[in-house]
């Protein structure tokens, strides 16, 4: 979707994926060092990056839509936690490289022409050593009608993630089902493919 709908959907009230952050991240969370620099991608409303700062970590959390990065303050007031926001087209502004301890990215769909190029900043920003940590919606999405976006093109082919992530040490590797109940955005059982690696 364009910033303009973003926008539009972030301004409505209500979080539309929840307050909650995503079970993949939760489950997986201890991972990060106490206290690392973590950068949250695609970050929509704040619920994961508002989640890790509550476990200590120093947040920034970087979204196009800056309706959503005012729900990320708004959500981080409630928990009494700050994150940074930034506004950032992730496929056409590079986040400056090896800043992160840690890099997180929750169902950031982008056109099939720009994956590689979002998922290489993400991976880019993140200092060596450090991890990265992402759960999309496969292809095989598509089909379920649960969430995530209802073109083909924006949903990830698990070969083409594996090739982007080769030359770095996996450390986990999922492409399956999933249920994830979160907001209104996403209603039950998914298809989705999750990564974990280190730089």
């Amino acid at each position: 979707m364009s910033k303009n709908k973003w926008n539009e959907r972030f301004s409505k009230e209500g979080y539309f994926y929840g307050k909650k952050p995503n079970e993949f991240i939760r489950e997986k969370s201890s991972l990060i060092p106490e206290k690392s620099k973590v950068g949250c991608f695609a970050e929509g409303e704040g619920r994961n990056a508002v989640y890790l700062a509550t476990l200590g970590h120093d947040v920034t959390s970087y979204d196009q839509a800056t309706a959503g990065l005012r729900k990320t303050e708004q959500l981080a007031a409630e928990h009494e936690v700050y994150v940074k926001t930034v506004q950032k087209d992730l496929i056409a502004e590079k986040v400056p490289a090896n800043t992160f301890d840690a890099a997180v990215m929750v169902f950031g769909h982008v056109p099939g022409e720009s994956q590689a190029k979002f998922i290489q900043n993400i991976i880019g920003s993140v200092k060596p050593g450090g991890h990265v940590l992402f759960e999309v919606y496969s292809k095989e999405q598509f089909d379920y009608k649960t969430g995530g976006p209802p073109v083909l093109d924006h949903l990830y082919d698990p070969v083409d993630i594996l090739n982007w992530i080769n030359p770095y040490k996996c450390l986990h590797f999922y492409y399956g089902e999933a249920e994830r109940i979160e907001g209104t955005g996403h209603t039950g059982t998914g298809h989705v493919i999750q990564v974990i690696l280190r730089k």
